[in-house]
C-alpha cells in the first residue's frame, strides 16, 4: 500500500552534532512526519514537516489519560554508503499490538514503513558514519481528542521523530551492573507489560532511581506478585546461559517481546545452541552461580543491541557473572547482528531493507 506524504522542507537547517559525542537521544534531525486520525475519516494528512513543537489543547487525552504508544527502531550507514533498516516491518506490526493494547486505531503497517522509509530519506544526510553510531527512529501515536474524560480518543496523531545516537548505556558493550528488583512491580499479568506504553516506562522509574543511587546501571524486574520469576531487565529482555543453555523468560503478557531478543534468539538457535523460553526462578540463577554452572548473563534491546551482565546485586548479596567481562556468546551475538545491520555480514536471514 503506498500513500501521499506532502513534504515541506526546513528553512533552518540545525548543524550536525559531534559523532564522536553523540550520547543517546540528546539530538533531532531537521524533519518529523506527522499524519492524523480523525474517527469516521481514518487515518489522513500525512506529511513531512520541519521538526517543530507540538501544538495540543490543555486538555488533550494523553496529558491526562496516558493514551498513547510508541516504537524505536533505527537506520545504519553501511561502509558502501547504503542506508539500511533492520527489520522495520516488526517494528510496525508491534506497533499496531500496543495501538489494539489502548484501544487506538490501527496503522497500516505498510504504511508505516513508508512513512519511515521516506523520512529517513528526507534527512539521511543525519546518519552519522562513525563506528557504533546509528539514526535512531521514534514512531509515537497520542491522543489528541481535548476532553476531561476517560474514554477512547476519537483523535490521534501518528508522528515519527529521528536522533544521531552512540551507545545508549556510558559502559558501552562492557559488562553492566544490575540491581534484582523486589520491592516494586512493573507490571502484572492482565496488564499492559506486553506493549510499548509509556505507563510502563513511568512505573519503572522509581525503582531505576534508586538503583543509581546505589551505583547500579539498571534493575532486573521480577514478577510482580510474589517477586520471584524474572521478567526484565530494565527496558530490556534478558538471557542466562545455564551449562549448555540458553535461557529467557517466556513471553507470556508482562515483557514486551523484544524484536532484538527475537533476532538473538533465531541466531542462537542457527548456531545450534538449545535456548529455551519458560518462566524462570531468580533462585534459579542464583543456584547456578553457586554450582558455576552460570557462564553469561545479557540483555537485549533496540537501543543498545546486546549488553552483557558483569553484576548482580540481590538482597545485599553481589554476585559478579563470567568475572565481569563480556563473554563470547554476548560477543558473536553483539558483532553479528551489528555487522548485518551495518551490512558487514551479509544478511542470509533478509531482515535488512535498504532506503
Amino acid at each position: 500500500m503506498s500513500i501521499q506524504i506532502k513534504t515541506v522542507k526546513t528553512t533552518r537547517p540545525l548543524p550536525k552534532p559531534d559523532q564522536s559525542d553523540l550520547g543517546f537521544g540528546r539530538y533531532h534531525t531537521d524533519h518529523m512526519f506527522i499524519m492524523d486520525y480523525t474517527s469516521g475519516i481514518g487515518w489522513h494528512d500525512a506529511r513531512i514537516v520541519p521538526y517543530a513543537e507540538l501544538e495540543l489543547d490543555p486538555s488533550s487525552m494523553v496529558l491526562h489519560y496516558g493514551q498513547a504508544v510508541f516504537e524505536g527502531l533505527k537506520a545504519y550507514k553501511s561502509r558502501d554508503g547504503r542506508v539500511l533498516l533492520f527489520r522495520a516491518d516488526k517494528n510496525a506490526e508491534r506497533l499496531n499490538i500496543s495501538n489494539d493494547s489502548v484501544c487506538i486505531p490501527p496503522i497500516d503497517t505498510e504504511i508505516t514503513v513508508e512513512a519511515i522509509r521516506k523520512l529517513v530519506d528526507f534527512d539521511r544526510e543525519w546518519i552519522p558514519a562513525a563506528e557504533g553510531t546509528s539514526l535512531y527512529i521514534r514512531p509515537f501515536v497520542i491522543a489528541t481528542d481535548p476532553y476531561l474524560g476517560v474514554k477512547a480518543s476519537a483523535t490521534y496523531k501518528f508522528i515519527i521523530i529521528m536522533s544521531p545516537v552512540g551507545s545508549y548505556y556510558a559502559e558501552g558493550l562492557n559488562p553492566v551492573k544490575i540491581y534484582v528488583e523486589t520491592k516494586y512491580a512493573r507490571s502484572v499479568k492482565g496488564g499492559l507489560g506486553y506493549a510499548k506504553v509509556p505507563g510502563n516506562y513511568a512505573a519503572s522509574l522509581k525503582a531505576q532511581v534508586e538503583a543509581k543511587k546505589k551505583g547500579y546501571s539498571q534493575v532486573l524486574w521480577l514478577d510482580g506478585i510474589g517477586h520471584k520469576y524474572i521478567e526484565e531487565v530494565g527496558t530490556s529482555n534478558v538471557f542466562f546461559i545455564v551449562g549448555d543453555e540458553v535461557l529467557t523468560p517466556s513471553a507470556d503478557g508482562t515483557i514486551l517481546a523484544g524484536i532484538t531478543r527475537a533476532t538473538s534468539i533465531e541466531l542462537l538457535k542457527s548456531w545450534g545452541m538449545k535456548v529455551i523460553e519458560r518462566k524462570i526462578l531468580f533462585s534459579e540463577i542464583a543456584d547456578a552461580m553457586n554450582a558455576g554452572n552460570l557462564k553469561e548473563a545479557f540483555a537485549t534491546g533496540t537501543a543498545a543491541v546486546i549488553s552483557p551482565i558483569g553484576e548482580l546485586c540481590f538482597d545485599g548479596r553481589v554476585m559478579t557473572v563470567n568475572d565481569s567481562k563480556i563473554g563470547p556468546v554476548a560477543q558473536k551475538l553483539y558483532d553479528t547482528i551489528t555487522g548485518i545491520q551495518s551490512g558487514k555480514i551479509a544478511d542470509i536471514f533478509n531482515w535488512t531493507t535498504e532506503v
